[in-house]
This record gives C-alpha cells, structure tokens and sequence, in this order.
C-alpha cells in the first residue's frame, strides 16, 4: 500500500500544479468511478429504528453552523471526500491506526478537511437514542442537506441505508488522471456516462458558492491566467503573494461566503472565478458550460433544483448495504478496535 500511496500523492501533486480542476472535481470523479450503479436506498429508512435521527442532527448542525458559519462548507464538502475515495461509506471519518493510514492523511484532504467533531457530536447522542442503528455514512448525508438549508440552500429527502466500511481507503486512482489532463469536456462526457446530466455536473460545482480556498490553489490563475478580470485578480494578490503565503485563506465566492445562493455563477460571468477550475465552466466564448452557468446566473431555481438531483445520485455512489459493512458505533474507529 505504501507504493500505491506515494504514488498515488505524486500523481495528485501533478494533476493539482496544472490547475485544470478542483478538489471537488476530484472527489466527485472518484466516487462514481467506483460506484458503477446508484445503490437502492430509502428516505423513511430509520422512520422506525431511529425516528428523532434527524432532529438530533439538524439541531447539531444548526448550533456549529451559529458558531462558525464557515463550518456549513465544511460538513458539505466532508460528505464530498467521504464520497471522493471508496465511496459514501464513511471511510473518511476513520482516524490513522499503527497498522493502517486513513483518508484524514491523503493530500486531497489534508487541511482542507475539518468537523470531524461536530459528527464525533452528533454520533455520541445517536448512539444514546438508538445504540448501533444509524451509521455515520448516513450522517454525512444528513449533515451535508442540514448544512446547505442552514446556509440559505435547497432541501430535499435524503435516501438512507448506508452502512459503514471497515477500512479506509488510502488512495487515489490513477484511472482518471487522464480525464483531467484530457480537461473539462471529457469529464463532462464522463460524468453522463454515469447517469450524471451536464446540468447536475455544473450544478454540483456550485457547492463552491460557499467555502475557502487556499493561497495555493488559486496562485497561478490570478498571477498567470487571462480568463480572470484583472481588478478582481489584483485584489487578490495583497493576501496571496507570488512567493509563500500558500495556506492564506479566501473565500471562493467573496460576495456571499456565508449563503447558499447562485453568486458563485454570477461571479463566473464577470470572470471572478477563485479557481481556475471553477472559472473555465464559463469562458464567455460559447464553452461547453457557458450556456449552463448563464442559466443558473439568473435562475436560482434552476441551479437548486438540479444541484438536488445531482446530489442524490452522488450520495449514491459506492455505498455499502445491507449486510456489507457494520454500524459503527464510533465513527473514528471500526468496531471491536482498541481505543
């Protein structure tokens, strides 16, 4: 595993430095290059077994999300990497062992990842109301649609019966770096030939409309690409300078950081798209998302309804049921291990 792992690393080291795609391009390509069918799942899946599981997690989500309202983006997009390596199966949330690395250590997710304590939160007072019945792969699902709401975003039924994996899944596959070396159009193609729109693909690249970015992962765009506008990537350069300054933060959509709205594609059509990846959706030039991300610029609507349909499928992807997996009753660690 240790070679597959570094090279795995070097692989996303390559990718990254081209800046043809974001973190949740990756994550979101992973996932249904795994899963290859949308498992069967159900919304009314604890209505009996653990009918106050979802109250329990709104209320957990709504107190984190009143104290950092920056912590919405991050539960969101730990349903994501959750999703991005193995599945949706909770691997994520599994901590290092002696004997084994988890996901918290992977490149994609190291320091973009955060509020494993808030599921930790959550996870303690489920297991008090209905012991080993609602897995932690559901809570990220959960949280994910309760942090998005919270934000100000859409609300959908959630479909339920995930269950847990007993490992976690330390890798990257090396089957779709060409996918992005090949850029947007092959992803686009990728996407649908998974059962994916290219409506839900954009939509789902709109989970940036909230969230921050790294002074890394947007330094070459505002430095040495032209499809930004120049003001906008001036401005930019005062708290991300040419030379250090990779960890500064900045919010992806600087309008609205904080709310689940369309500004993320209304900042795409005046070019100020944070990252390249998320600015060549719309190159003003007839691209094959121009007309998409336009759309969803002027109709929240459009752009709510099929983020929603595109989520779901997403959530669907390389899950675990029935007998596959366990129950965790503690998200950090299979069960049986020693503390």
């Amino acid at each position: 595993m240790g070679n597959d792992f570094d090279g795995a690393l070097r692989l996303f080291a390559l990718i990254s430095s081209m800046a043809s795609f974001s973190v949740l391009q990756w994550c979101m390509t992973v996932s249904i290059l795994l899963g290859s069918a949308f498992a069967q799942l159900s919304e009314n899946f604890y209505s009996t077994s653990c009918p106050q599981a979802f109250s329990i997690i709104k209320d957990e989500v709504k107190i984190a999300i009143k104290k950092d309202p920056g912590m919405g983006a991050s539960l969101l997009h730990l349903h994501f990497h959750d999703c991005g390596a193995g599945g949706c199966d909770g691997s994520i949330l599994l901590d290092d062992t002696p004997s084994s690395t988890g996901e918290k250590s992977l490149v994609v997710n190291l320091n973009t990842t955060r509020g494993y304590e808030i599921i930790d939160k959550i996870k303690a007072r489920l297991e008090k109301a209905c012991p080993a019945v609602v897995s932690c792969a559901d809570i990220l699902a959960v949280v994910a649609r309760d942090s998005v709401v919270g934000l100000g975003g859409p609300n959908w039924n959630v479909p339920l019966g995930r269950r847990d994996s007993t490992e976690a899944h330390p890798y990257l596959t090396e089957a779709i770096a060409p996918l992005f070396l090949a850029g947007l159009d092959a992803i686009i193609l990728f996407f649908e030939a998974k059962g994916f729109t290219k409506n839900e693909f954009v939509a789902l690249q709109g989970s940036h409309t909230i969230g921050m970015a790294r002074c890394l992962t947007y330094k070459n765009h505002i430095y040495d690409d032209k499809n930004i506008d120049p003001a906008y990537a001036a401005s930019l350069r005062a708290n991300c300078p040419k030379q250090g300054g990779d960890s500064k933060l900045t919010p992806i959509d600087s309008t609205t950081p904080f709310v689940f709205d369309n500004m993320y594609f209304i900042n795409l059509m005046k070019q100020k798209g944070l990252l390249a990846a998320d600015q060549q959706l719309y190159t003003g030039k007839g691209g094959t998302a121009d007309a998409i991300v336009a759309n969803y610029s002027s109709s929240k609507d459009n752009f709510f309804n099929n983020y929603v349909t595109g989520i779901v499928k997403l959530g669907k992807m390389g899950v675990l049921t029935g007998k596959d997996g366990e129950i965790r009753t503690n998200c950090r660690k299979v069960n049986g291990a020693k503390a």
